[in-house]
């Protein structure tokens, strides 16, 4: 195992203290215990959002933690959940009084232990509410679920449902529009490799050189197949029929989000947009915004993930709005 780091029992906890270091003006980071809130948070009067899981997926989702996004982020050691009592601390971080939105990918432990936490801080007189990420088309049990994984749509989530709590909605109308995106958003992804956990010291699995893991989870989780490596456009064609076949997209403008697994130049990702774009032009299917890069990675992975939202005026005035975090920054 080759990595830059230190001892394995200090891998998040060094990570959190760079981070902290690099974007002091962005973020506050508590590591007693273990969360990243906003800077300047909480924020009277607006609704809280509040997101986590396993470290590993960086900048997932420490690194959307500001201004138009989350108010805090509750990072578990790598590829594991954050226990309850650091989700209730970030939550009372984010809680300006208007409420709390729980944003949780649809992990078994992700939601157990957001849920404890919601128990105990409601308790306390903090409104929480959640929504569960499900937007992976791949399978629809895994080794971490029960239903659909949460992966790369809980960025689009995060994004829209933070505008809205940053124009002043209150917490139901926050809820729904993220249960809006939720629902219209797809993805799925793919893996050349897999990444290697710190603690385990080795790939969670090992491919052959010609062959790769379609609909692979972002914990590297097995997905639909083993399949021989083929040229890009043939693998973009696979992920996208998936999507396709799970959504009717026409009629509506789209969100066109190209996601690296941490180890894929930015130049593949492009050559996989490319033809993800064509795909969608020969169905008529406008792209009306684009995102490509790594925003939800898993460790070194070589690999990547395609996601569509479908794109209305509210979705794409919200998208659009301000937003200053780490990794997403526009308008601003």
């Amino acid at each position: 195992m080759k990595k830059l780091i230190n001892d394995v029992p200090d891998v998040v906890t060094e990570s959190l203290a760079g981070f902290g270091r690099a974007h002091a003006d962005i973020v506050r980071v508590s590591q007693d215990p273990k969360f990243v809130s906003r800077a300047d948070g909480p924020v009277q009067g607006k609704v809280g959002l509040v997101s986590g899981g396993g470290s590993g997926h960086e900048p997932l989702h420490a690194g959307f933690v500001g201004k138009g996004m989350l108010d805090a982020a509750v990072p578990g050691e790598v590829f594991t959940s954050p226990t309850p009592m650091p989700i209730v601390e970030a939550t009372k971080a984010a809680d300006g009084g208007a409420g709390v939105l729980h944003i949780v990918k649809n992990y078994t432990g992700d939601v157990l232990n957001f849920e404890t936490a919601a128990d105990l801080v409601g308790a306390e007189g903090i409104t929480v509410r959640a929504v569960v990420t499900n937007d992976d088309v791949a399978v629809q049990d895994s080794l971490y679920t029960a239903g659909r994984r949460g992966v790369a749509g809980t960025v689009l989530v995060e994004k829209i449902a933070g505008a809205s709590a940053d124009r002043g909605d209150d917490l139901d109308t926050v809820t729904a529009i993220a249960e809006r995106v939720n629902a219209n958003v797809r993805s799925i992804g793919l893996a050349l490799t897999d990444g290697t956990v710190p603690h385990a010291g080795e790939p969670g699995f090992v491919l052959p050189e010609d062959e790769i893991e379609f609909g692979v989870g972002i914990h590297g989780e097995p997905g639909r197949e083993r399949i021989k490596l083929e040229p890009a456009d043939r693998l973009v064609d696979r992920m996208m029929d998936a999507i396709l076949a799970d959504l009717s997209y026409e009629g509506s403008p789209v969100l066109l989000f190209v996601n690296g697994m941490g180890g894929t130049p930015l130049s593949e990702l492009y050559i996989l947009y490319r033809r993800a774009a064509e795909i969608l032009d020969e169905r008529g299917i406008q792209i009306s915004r684009s995102l490509v890069g790594n925003y939800v990675t898993s460790l070194e992975m070589q690999g990547a993930s395609i996601t569509l939202l479908k794109l209305d005026d509210e979705f794409t005035q919200l998208w659009d709005a301000p937003v200053h975090t780490a990794a997403l920054r526009w308008g601003i």
